[in-house]
């Protein structure tokens, strides 16, 4: 079993709060990590309709056959339970009672606001990170390869073909998913949607744009990103507003969660066809800052990252801040170095007052290079 990142972190927070809640997409790995770091505590999926009624008709019953050490999966399945659940804790007063875990960042965190604010701490997991399959001995053999296979666990736990689990996942997550959170009428709309946003990874989102290429009003639009944020599919990357430059773009950048899912969406069907594909450089781009929001995630963080565009052109791929300091990447997808790399961040620099230590650029050649504008970093070597 590969160990994960975010252990450390759970194993503290069970010590002080009576719930921890841990949150992910569906095949993260969240209720393998928990039941294998917590084999005393009892496991109830909600999942199951047995249970789920037992929850929903007798919350009190539920409580009284589980009243602690319980482990309790698709939690936002009852949220109708979380008031109970507020009580019961309180009443006992202890510490690690309850781990939840589940699938939708909305659903749980409606609840959550509105029963167990202050009670229960809340963590990410999301698939694999580069070094989490580094240390595990499961990293793909070429940028390519991670980029197209991705990195849920499943996928190396059964030795699945990207081929057949991405679709089965997305069909999964509509009939489940999508169902729980939104009554979707067309929902070939909704899968043409997805493909599209698949198709703009790296793009400033055009909510307009992707309503009237999908045939959609603007207001659904609107909705189905949420729905698709909500649900760990893609995530929204925001603009830096340090007002260097007046003429900065508002529009957010549109990634996914995982790049292998990305891919079957763009019906990428190898490495090899990824290699020559015209949207390769954006799907790197996509793979690295997922790491910086692993990163974050795991060590229990929310992910201090933006991007820095003008209106004139001007672009800095990622920002990362960390306290009072921010260090800019641009993120490149080719083998070999080049000065114009460095076009954006060195821009950026200038405005914002930036030493060349806080400068860097990545790329997936073989050779660390230092140079007098910044850092030159290989994928394969990068560190966080």
């Amino acid at each position: 079993m590969i160990e994960r990142q975010l252990k450390s972190k759970l194993l503290e927070l069970v010590t002080k709060y009576p719930v921890v809640t841990l949150i992910g997409p569906r095949q993260s790995g969240k209720s393998t990590l928990l039941k294998s770091l917590f084999p005393d505590y009892q496991y109830v999926s909600l999942e199951d309709p047995d249970m789920r009624t037992f929850a929903l008709e007798d919350p009190r019953g539920f409580l009284t056959t589980y009243p602690d050490k319980t482990i309790v999966d698709e939690a936002q399945r009852t949220p109708e339970l979380f008031s109970y659940l507020q009580t019961h804790v309180d009443q006992q007063g202890k510490e690690g009672m309850y781990l939840l875990a589940g699938s939708h960042n909305f659903l749980l965190m409606q609840s959550i606001g509105q029963s167990l604010a202050g009670r229960t701490a809340i963590l990410n997991l999301l698939p694999f990170s580069h070094r989490e399959m580094t240390i595990g001995g499961i990293l793909p053999g070429s940028v390519d390869e991670e980029i197209f296979i991705g990195a849920y666990p499943r996928i190396f736990d059964k030795k699945i073909a990207p081929n057949d689990f991405y679709p089965f996942y997305i069909q999964t997550y509509i009939e489940r998913d999508v169902r729980l959170l939104k009554n979707i009428g067309d929902l070939s709309k909704f899968v043409r949607f997805i493909k599209l946003c698949a198709g703009r990874i790296g793009q400033l989102l055009n909510v307009t744009s992707l309503a009237n290429d999908c045939g959609v009003a603007v207001s659904t639009a609107s909705i189905w990103i949420s729905l698709l944020e909500a649900s760990y599919i893609i995530y929204l990357l925001k603009p830096d507003h340090q007002n260097y430059s007046k003429r900065l773009v508002k529009m957010p950048k549109l990634y996914f969660y995982d790049t292998g899912l990305a891919c079957s969406l763009l019906e990428i069907k190898s490495e090899t066809q990824l290699s020559t594909h015209y949207l390769r450089g954006s799907l790197f781009e996509n793979l690295v800052i997922n790491e910086f929001v692993k990163d974050s995630f795991n060590k229990g963080e929310e992910p201090l990252l933006t991007f820095w565009r003008d209106k004139t052109g001007n672009e800095v791929d990622l920002l990362h801040t960390l306290g009072n300091t921010q260090s800019a990447y641009e993120i490149k997808s080719g083998e070999t170095f080049s000065t114009g790399y460095f076009k954006g961040v060195s821009y950026w620099s200038k405005l914002s007052g930036a030493t060349t230590e806080s400068c860097f650029a990545i790329y997936t050649g073989n050779i660390t290079i230092l140079t007098s504008l910044g850092e030159v970093i290989p994928w394969d070597k990068f560190k966080l």
